[in-house]
């Protein structure tokens, strides 16, 4: 029902993940494409939508547009491959913005150290 709405930004979306690695990122949506798709101005236009390792790792299942949104993401072959670089949070709110976060842990500083310890040796 709602994935034609959500492969029409598929491509902004696929933007915004790779550019998430520095921060970030916020998409606002055209309130009236999901009006228009038959949901009432009351229904539950908030979400989650955890990705872990091109996987959705929360549970979802309650909402329609959530649903459709990761479904059309996972079937998408470039967006899928953004997806298994990292750890995603994709949250609508109810002004209908997307918020994108990359949420993958940063490295472990012992690479740093041996990096710092390899230097000191070379001296």
């Amino acid at each position: 029902m709602y994935t034609y709405i959500w492969n029409k930004y598929l491509p902004v979306i696929r933007i915004l993940l790779k550019k998430s690695a520095t921060g970030d990122q916020l998409l606002s949506l055209n309130r009236e494409d999901f009006e228009r798709a038959g949901t009432g101005r009351k229904a539950g236009y908030k979400f989650i939508i955890v990705f872990t390792d091109g996987k959705v790792s929360n549970v979802i299942s309650g909402s329609d547009l959530a649903s459709h949104l990761a479904s059309a993401m996972l079937e998408d072959a470039a967006t899928k491959v953004v997806l298994l670089t990292g750890q995603f949070e994709v949250t609508l709110n109810t002004k209908f913005q997307i918020t994108i976060k990359n949420t993958t842990p940063q490295p472990i500083v012992t690479e740093v150290v041996s990096e710092v310890d390899a230097i000191i040796e070379a001296e």
